[in-house]
């Protein structure tokens, strides 16, 4: 038995003319059949990168809680700013 294929809805979309060009560029080179092939494999990596941003946002969100949770149980120690400082530009210094 063939599973059922999911509903097809049309949908008109406009986009900047350097937008447009690419996809058409890219049917025209024929790595796509259509338009809609190509904003199709688009929206898939959206989705794909949108998920893992919300569980970046998830996972900083829970560490904050824990850090609150910490502070209002009277757990601290001692920092070094100057070294905090030093590891976010490194981290951000990475591709």
């Amino acid at each position: 038995m063939h599973p059922t294929p999911h509903p097809i809805e049309r949908l008109t979309i406009a986009m900047p003319a350097d937008m447009a060009a690419l996809v058409k560029g890219a049917v025209a080179s024929g790595d796509y059949a259509s338009v809609s092939e190509v904003v199709r494999e688009a929206l898939r990596d959206w989705k794909s990168a949108r998920a893992v941003q919300q569980q970046e946002l998830a996972s900083l969100k829970a560490d904050v809680e824990r850090g609150l949770a910490d502070l209002a149980a009277g757990r601290l120690t001692e920092f070094d700013k100057a070294a905090i400082i030093t590891r976010g530009r490194t981290l951000l210094a990475k591709p």
